[in-house]
């Protein structure tokens, strides 16, 4: 479930050096004024490969840097960090559009500096003095509940209505949903956690989590040649994404300036939405199937990802052909079948997840699955009708569990000096 390999213009390395060596002082030095500029870090360096750089400069993978502003929020593009954490918050008793917005622009301050490689505006932690911006992305957005929160239920998009319920739903209330929903993403473990950190504290008394969760996904350079991910039953995962080069790409996952309705038109235009799903894998069940079970389940090759039909792993299924019984070479019920777009009316979204593994219960099995994160214009066009489809016969179904479910309105990424909902919050 990942995006094209390819160049993104949401990344930008930059090519300065940090002046200086940092020491004791120098890394207490690192904490910029919020008038300070931006603190900027080099991926050129002297040394060999794997070897440390320059004195205070990181890495190649710790000085990528991903935009703030834009016509899009980061983390939506971007390619898959190796590290993430979702969570969601409910605005606290009391709290209304002027306590809301007020978050907002703390948020986006802590997002803007923390995603240039800065330190926190207020009270950092220190965790991650000593690193780069490591590909670090913080998204934000809103669910359903925040706009009878914040008095703002005219301009709530149909978009948002509450998704269906699917006869495969176990869903836990306490871990969906939620006013305000946030994501981050880094190359970094610790500079993923230190956003995670700030995010938290600059909430204070306007909002509190409702639910958190942890991911990760393989790190770059991981591999010998950059390849679509794999998730936890080891099947390649991501092959069918839209891809931004592709000519209906933006129609597909952005709404677009002449909408369906007025709140689309005035601040979701350049907006998405996010569907979050918390899949718990039976994985025990799952590693009980021979390689060939599990290849029909899905309709792919685990090796590669390719159709069962043949081809690599960007080889478009070949849905009619049969197989020497007469049957399906891709069953009926193949997972790869049934969520193909052109099955379910071209229905599309983009797929970013990450995995998750959050311990062992007491009857040995893990807790562990994917952190399902998928983008779109509309999820009525979407998401909704996809999962209807697989509801009602994926050969998948009977080895996942879908346990927590979130939908959010994502708005357009900020301009200079704008802080995230800006156009929602004081339109």
């Amino acid at each position: 479930m990942t995006e094209s390999t390819g160049s993104n213009p949401d990344i930008e390395i930059s090519r300065r050096r940090l002046l200086g060596t940092v020491g004791a002082a120098g890394a207490a030095g690192l904490a910029l004024g919020a008038t300070g500029g931006a603190l900027v870090h080099s991926a050129v360096s002297d040394s060999p490969a794997g070897a440390p750089g320059a004195a205070g400069a990181p890495g190649s993978l710790g000085a990528t840097r991903v935009a703030f502003e834009g016509d899009h929020q980061a983390g939506i593009t971007t390619p898959l960090q190796a590290k993430g954490h979702v969570l969601a918050f409910d605005l606290a008793p009391g709290a209304g559009r002027k306590e809301a917005a007020a978050l907002m622009r703390r948020w986006s301050d802590t997002a803007r500096r923390l995603m240039a490689g800065e330190t926190a505006p207020t009270s950092d932690s220190g965790i991650a003095l000593d690193a780069g911006p490591s590909s670090l992305t913080i998204t934000f957005g809103f669910g359903h509940s925040f706009f009878e929160r914040t008095d703002l239920v005219a301009r709530r998009p149909a978009a948002l209505d509450p998704l269906p319920d699917f006869s495969s739903d176990r869903l836990d209330a306490q871990r969906s949903n939620g006013d305000l929903w946030v994501q981050i993403g880094a190359d970094d473990g610790l500079v993923a956690f230190h956003a995670l950190r700030a995010v938290q504290k600059d909430a204070g008394e306007a909002a509190r989590v409702r639910w958190q969760m942890n991911g990760f996904n393989r790190s770059p350079g991981a591999t010998s040649t950059p390849m679509t991910a794999r998730n936890l039953m080891g099947q390649v995962d991501g092959t069918g994404n839209p891809k931004p080069a592709d000519p209906d790409f933006d129609r597909r996952i952005f709404v677009q300036g002449a909408g369906p309705g007025p709140a689309e038109h005035s601040w979701m235009a350049g907006g998405s939405y996010a569907v979050v799903r918390r899949i718990r894998m039976l994985l025990d069940d799952w590693d009980k199937r021979s390689l060939a079970q599990q290849e029909q389940v899905i309709g792919r090759t685990k090796a590669t990802g390719a159709p069962l039909t043949g081809g690599g792993e960007t080889t478009k299924p070949a849905l009619d052909k049969l197989g020497p019984d007469g049957k399906p070479v891709i069953a009926s019920n193949a997972h790869a079948r049934i969520s193909a777009p052109e099955q379910n009316g071209g229905a599309a979204m983009l797929r970013r997840p990450f995995s998750f593994h959050d311990g062992i219960a007491a009857d040995g099995t893990p807790d562990a699955g994917l952190l399902f994160i998928c983008w779109q214009a509309d999820p009525l066009r979407g998401f909704v009708p996809v999962q209807r489809k697989l509801d009602r016969g994926d050969a998948l179904s009977e080895f996942i569990r879908h346990e927590s479910s979130g939908l959010y309105a994502v708005p357009p990424g900020p301009r200079s000096g704008e802080y995230v909902g800006q156009r929602l919050l004081e339109g």
